[in-house]
């Protein structure tokens, strides 16, 4: 691929988005430009004050908003592939969850079938917490794994909404909600794959829309929210949910010491009580799921995949572990020659700098970009708001847990989108008020921001029906993958697949992945061991039709298996 192919399929979203925000900054720092706001603004505006005023139909209309564009994008975009280890581990337990089961017994033949994030002893089943499998699996039993992921974003974006209310005016709250839904309830990644972003950025949502409210008005209601969010957050992202929690659990207990002796009765029966109610019970759940997965209640599953497979600690302060015996030279190319250079590499002071930078990058990206980037100008007016103390307080707690993780994806902080929101959204109100050269261009570059996020969805949108790279978030799917297997699904009988890679093969281009009950699946997904290794495979699986599989050719043919 040439250098300019490269960089635009790489950077070419961001660019765009920057040429949009220099454009259109532009037109409203112009000089010369005095022209009065359209109509067109102004009546949205004045739709939008009378909408937030109704804040239950406010919330109710963000979530569908979401649900009803993504939806009729699906001619366009379809419905997504999984391509990420992650994926597959989650509809691991998607499957697993929808046949009724909460875990799988060892196969005989579970050499042949290792892959990533998934643990194969005690008993087959996903190394990730619990929460996403069982939304991808009241999916999957409504018909798709991917109506959980869809119906989840969608609550997501309510729930932001919800927060937000809690936190700034009506009217503020419904602009930030909305933008939420244009830059990540759409077209990120969190809506179009199977990751467990969404569930805990809901789930962030629901505690810091609480707090607020529990503050104010001590209701049952809001601190099952709190709990719920809690709940939640400890099965999906459980560190990450951990350092984003604690100032809020601080904040709480400060509260709590400063009501007057009539009241502590009553806030107990009301928040204390509750809260410690969910998370017992939450916490004798996880241990039963723990006890059956891995035969130990005090045990998460990712424990053992990692004590299993991995070398290189997930925090910067650990020590590598010695590395073990792999079965599959695909595994240790992921584990050694992936993670622990990556995490050798961020040792040294330059590497470490590199790594943050990185990091920060990354997060910039997803969350930010070039249109978000203006508002975020402001950021250092938060400092001198009251109430932004807390937000800012949290904000700071992400960031040492973004500091000390050896890696970070936008989806590992996703437990602060709220947060993110909330801090975009006054930052938006302090740009509202700027003038420049005397003239109130604040205004016109608020308005700005979901015009360009919508014009950014349109644009990726025909960029993606005209196959037009752009990106890499529509290419990245497991294409090949999933058309071979819908084409062994479409043949009569059972079929065995038997998968080579060439020593060139990216770990992060995997193949071998299978349902939760390998032997009555109807593929069944295999690494090629040699032809002696092979063997028993073939004889546990005989009557099944055998084929190999070149899984890094171009384009990826099913050849009979020699017999």
């Amino acid at each position: 691929m040439p250098l300019y192919e490269r960089l635009l399929f790489e950077f070419g979203v961001q660019f765009i988005e920057l040429l949009l925000v220099v454009a259109v900054g532009a037109m409203i720092l112009w000089p010369r430009s005095r022209r009065p706001t359209p109509r067109i603004f102004r009546y949205l505006e004045q739709k939008l004050r009378s909408l937030a005023r109704r804040k239950g139909l406010s919330i109710a209309v963000v979530g569908l908003a979401a649900i009803v564009i993504r939806a009729a994008l699906i001619p366009v975009l379809s419905t997504p592939e999984p391509y990420y280890h992650d994926e597959y581990s989650y509809l691991l337990a998607a499957d697993t969850f929808a046949h009724g089961r909460l875990t799988n017994p060892t196969h005989p033949m579970w050499m042949h079938f290792e892959s990533f994030h998934i643990i194969q002893h005690p008993t087959y089943m996903s190394m990730y917490p619990p929460a996403q499998g069982l939304v991808l699996a009241a999916g999957q039993l409504m018909g798709h794994p991917w109506i959980g992921q869809l119906l989840t974003t969608a609550l997501m974006c309510s729930a932001i909404c919800w927060m937000l209310q809690a936190w700034l005016p009506p009217a503020w709250a419904l602009f930030g909600a909305f933008l939420a839904v244009l830059r990540i309830g759409i077209l990120s990644y969190w809506m179009n794959s199977y990751i467990a972003g969404s569930l805990a950025a809901l789930a962030g949502a629901l505690v810091l829309g609480a707090l607020p409210r529990v503050k104010r008005y001590g209701r049952l209601g809001d601190s099952i929210a709190m709990g719920l969010g809690l709940a939640v957050l400890a099965n999906t992202r459980p560190f990450e949910g951990l350092v984003f929690c604690l100032p809020i659990a601080a904040a709480l207990v400060v509260w709590l010491l400063t009501q007057k002796p009539i009241a502590v009765a009553i806030v107990f029966r009301r928040v204390v009580l509750p809260l410690i109610l969910i998370l017992a019970a939450t916490g004798a759940g996880m241990g039963y799921y723990f006890w059956r997965v891995t035969g130990n209640p005090f045990v998460m599953p990712y424990q053992v995949n990692r004590q299993t497979y991995a070398v290189a600690p997930y925090f910067i302060w650990g020590q590598p572990r010695p590395v073990p015996f792999y079965n599959h030279a695909v595994m240790r190319d992921f584990y050694v020659g992936l993670e622990l250079r990556s995490y050798e590499a961020g040792l040294t002071p330059l590497g470490f700098l590199r790594h943050l930078l990185l990091k920060g990058y990354a997060l910039w990206m997803f969350y930010v970009g070039p249109v978000f980037t203006i508002p975020f100008l402001c950021l250092p007016c938060l400092f001198r708001d009251r109430r932004m103390r807390l937000p800012l307080l949290l904000a700071a707690a992400v960031i040492f847990g973004v500091i000390v993780e050896t890696w970070t994806s936008p989806h590992y902080v996703s437990a602060a989108t709220g947060l993110f929101f909330l801090v975009l959204v006054q930052c938006s109100r302090h740009l509202r008020i700027w003038r420049w050269r005397g003239r109130p261009v604040g205004a016109g570059l608020v308005r700005a921001l979901p015009m360009v996020c919508l014009t950014m969805i349109v644009l990726r949108v025909c960029a993606a029906a005209t196959h037009t790279q752009i990106e890499p978030a529509w290419t990245s799917q497991n294409i090949d993958r999933a058309a071979i297997l819908a084409k062994l699904e479409a043949m009569p009988g059972q079929h065995l697949a038997i998968v080579r890679y060439s020593p060139s093969h990216s770990p992060h281009s995997e193949w071998i992945y299978n349902d939760a009950d390998i032997d009555a699946a109807k593929v069944v997904w295999s690494r090629d061991m040699g032809k002696d290794r092979n063997q028993e495979l073939l004889q546990y699986f005989r009557g099944r039709k055998v084929w190999e599989l070149e899984g890094d050719s171009p384009a990826p043919q099913l050849v009979p298996y020699p017999d």
